[in-house]
């Protein structure tokens, strides 16, 4: 067998290198030609670069959160061939690699675990815990259909040891796990006889770490403006629950981010400062007429922001049908590209967890960010006597360069008029 080197390929659009987000083989592992490698994220997206040979894994170059620039050595083979590998090498592109795909093998580097001091006292037996293998990310692997039955079946996947390749949960071990009638969420935790100590490092990579440099890029070099208001909804959820309940079929449940996402579209005309994009390289503004909705989204792989495009000339029906398509395939990670970029104002709804309010960051280079809580019945006073209404509060950001204080405070006024007189929306 000869030494087969082989170098982190061209993987095109100007990319120049990438970072190792997780490394589906170990040294010494068999791989066959076409094999998932290692999975590299650019700037551009999450690529898959597959073995070029069939032969033994020798070394690897690099860990997990490590940059590689394109043409040096990744990962070397014993194999039949003694070329080293020069050219491009086809890759799969991804918006992120499938949480279905059942042969991923266990990731090189994950989070290690370190003992401040022993957990169990000399006197008692060291307890049985059924090992877990869990993602790079620190998650059971599972897929979401997986997911989904234990959500519904109210089992708590933490508690199953995986037959699939590194741990993963499959439908047959949660087949087997109720079969044995196994506990299900809200059953009483068993006892603790011995204190927790350990402590888990988990590396920021991949899309965490973009996330996190967005983050921070949104929050230092934009002078946050932040304006609360609450609005009485109680028109509106009685509007929302006739429209739902004569609905046809076809049609989809209407929540309350249709509505909210109507009345921006409606009034952004009125307020052209809100609605766009500020460039602060240039120090140039783009006021935007399209009215393209960002929905932030939490995904089991991180935070992603599906973009409803042109909601200025939608119905409610179609508004919530592609809120609905944007927002389903940002979580099961099927998005295009075109799904996740373009929006000029974006929401975040917090929905049942939405507490009383929030700072929102606003998603750069916007200029300004609506968050959304969990409406609820308060008491209030109305013509000098208190009664019950359905509340809800709004906590919006603006980019206090390019938009003024009391610009942002009209905007959050004339949403809260259209929402409490629902009507208006339509007319």
């Amino acid at each position: 067998m000869g030494k087969y080197v082989f170098k982190l390929p061209d993987i095109g659009e100007g990319v120049v290198e990438g970072e190792v987000v997780v490394w589906h083989v170990s040294v010494g592992d068999k791989v066959s030609e076409d094999d998932a490698v290692v999975d590299v994220m650019t700037d551009k997206a999450t690529v898959t670069i597959p073995s070029p040979t069939d032969g033994v894994v020798t070394s690897l170059s690099g860990d997990v959160g490590d940059m590689i620039a394109v043409g040096t050595t990744l990962v070397e083979f014993d194999s039949d061939s003694s070329a080293e590998i020069t050219q491009d090498a086809p890759v799969e592109e991804l918006e992120e690699p499938p949480a279905e795909k059942e042969s991923v093998p266990e990731p090189k580097s994950s989070p290690k675990k370190v003992e401040k001091e022993s957990a169990t006292p000399p006197d008692l037996p060291a307890p049985t815990i059924a090992p877990q293998v869990k993602s790079a990310g620190g998650s059971i692997l599972a897929s979401p259909a997986v997911r989904r039955r234990a959500r519904e079946s109210g089992v708590d996947l933490t508690g199953l040891n995986g037959s699939g390749p590194a741990g993963r949960v499959r439908h047959a071990d949660l087949d087997a796990f109720l079969a044995g009638g196994g506990s299900v969420l809200g059953a009483a935790p068993a006892a603790y006889s011995t204190k927790r100590t350990e402590v888990t490092e988990v590396k920021v990579v991949g899309l965490r770490r973009k996330i996190s440099e967005q983050m921070v890029k949104s929050a230092f070099s934009i002078p946050h403006f932040s304006y609360f208001e609450e609005v009485d909804v109680t028109e509106l959820e009685e509007l929302r629950q006739m429209l739902n309940s004569s609905r046809s079929p076809e049609q989809p449940k209407l929540t309350y981010l249709p509505f909210i996402m109507l009345a921006l579209s409606k009034i952004m005309p009125e307020h052209p400062e809100c609605n766009g994009h500020f460039y602060d390289d240039s120090g140039v503004v783009h006021r935007h007429s399209a009215v393209n909705l960002g929905i932030a989204t939490q995904t089991e792989r991180g935070l992603y922001v599906p973009v409803v495009k042109h909601v200025e000339s939608l119905d409610i029906w179609d508004a919530a049908s592609e809120l609905i398509r944007v927002s389903g395939a940002a979580r099961d990670g099927t998005a295009s590209l075109d799904d996740l970029t373009g929006s000029t104002f974006t929401i975040t709804s917090l929905g049942r967890d939405g507490g009383l309010g929030a700072t929102p960051i606003i998603n750069h280079p916007e200029m300004s960010i609506l968050g959304v809580h969990k409406a609820r019945e308060m008491p209030v006073a109305r013509n000098g006597q208190i009664i019950v209404r359905r509340i809800m509060n709004l906590s919006s950001s603006f980019d206090h360069r390019v938009v003024d204080g009391a610009d942002g405070a009209r905007l959050i006024q004339h949403l809260k008029r259209m929402m409490e007189h629902p009507a208006l929306i339509f007319m």
